[in-house]
């Protein structure tokens, strides 16, 4: 019997599904053994459940081809196979609230990618690099699910995860203001042009609900526990424009700050390239050893060029120049499907097991 923890996928077959898939496959701690989604791709394998489907440019992986796919609503039956799950499920707000807290009340540990909990006050919304400490809100949240063991956690949204590192790595030159435009890759909606034609040559200027996330995830990012939850900052307060454009993968932000202090370009740019966090101390398996990168070109960072940096966990930063009406202004770029989806949801995992909080059962 392998050493490795048993990881159940939920929502195996949609996009995000499938790259927890990929980026799980010879992972040193952990193993996929069950697949589940919805009652249509149930009793299938998983090669037949997915059909044409399989959108990553690596192939599917054999381990998984002959797992037959459970359906996701039988939560017993699934939990009692698996140590902790993975969540990507495709469905309302309502109901992924419902279902993630169903498993974890079957003391079964809930690392998801899904939005819906994000706003759950005893729910930890992490990038372990930042608020690693945030996942001690776990132990108020089990009192209120009546659990032990069981527990939700999420990732924040991928939109963030090209600007809110950068600028945490300038906490103490107080930034106050900034305003964000992010180019959003058509990924991110779970597309490929094969599926989105009319993105060919074609930017869509509105993504539904996500100028929100962008400017209000950051301050809970940054927030303190107090009285058993997570209070939000108050500042930097951020608007943010997102942007959908013809792009596959990466999610690139043009950001403009004000500090309160005054930084030189050499601080800000030694801070960038010295910020790191518990993942690199404890040398977590997915950790980039260089969480953010700086690129001195004018051109960079690209999508083409740059995306793929530390596997997709890093983050790109390039052309930090002092502006006429905010402080500075920097270009930044992150993988949304790697860093911003299911690889911060498997790097959460990953400080989760070595904290203690997930182990088998």
């Amino acid at each position: 019997m392998s050493e490795k923890l048993r990881v159940g996928i939920l929502g195996g077959t949609g996009m995000v599904g499938q790259r927890f898939i990929a980026l799980l496959e010879n992972h040193p701690w952990f193993e996929v053994t069950t697949i589940a989604a919805s009652p249509r791709s149930a009793g299938k394998t998983y090669e037949e459940a997915v059909g044409g489907r399989w959108k990553m440019d690596t192939p599917m992986p054999e381990a998984v081809k002959n797992i037959v796919v459970m359906n996701v609503n039988e939560v017993e039956k699934v939990a009692s196979e698996v140590d902790f799950v993975f969540s990507a499920v495709d469905m309302s707000k309502e109901e992924i609230k419902k279902i993630e807290e169903e498993y974890a009340k079957t003391e079964t540990p809930v690392v998801s990618n899904n939005s819906a909990h994000r706003w759950t006050p005893d729910v930890p919304m992490v990038v372990p690099e930042i608020n690693p400490e945030h996942m001690e809100v776990i132990k108020y949240q089990r009192e209120r699910l009546g659990t032990k063991r069981g527990f939700v956690a999420v990732k924040p949204n991928c939109s963030i995860q090209s600007y809110a590192p950068v600028l945490t790595a300038w906490k103490e030159f107080e930034p106050y203001e900034v305003v964000a435009t992010t180019y959003q890759a058509i990924s991110g909606a779970g597309k490929t042009f094969a599926d989105w034609p009319e993105m060919v040559g074609n930017i869509i200027p509105y993504i539904g609900g996500e100028e929100e996330k962008s400017e209000k995830e950051p301050l809970r990012i940054w927030g303190k526990i107090e009285d058993g939850v997570i209070k939000p900052a108050q500042s930097p307060v951020i608007t943010c424009q997102c942007i959908r454009v013809p792009v596959l993968n990466g999610h690139t932000a043009a950001v403009f700050v004000k500090f309160r202090k005054n930084p030189t370009k050499e601080q800000l740019l030694e801070k960038l390239v010295n910020f790191k966090g518990v993942p690199q101390e404890l040398n977590l398996p997915s950790a980039p050893k260089q969480f953010i990168q700086y690129l001195e070109e004018d051109n960079r960072p690209q999508v083409s060029l740059d995306v793929d940096f530390e596997n997709g966990m890093g983050v790109s930063v390039g052309r930090l120049r002092e502006d006429t009406v905010y402080d500075w202004k920097f270009v930044g770029l992150s993988h949304n499907t790697v860093r911003g989806a299911a690889g911060g949801a498997v790097l959460c995992a990953e400080l989760l097991k070595a904290q203690g909080y997930i182990e088998k059962k």
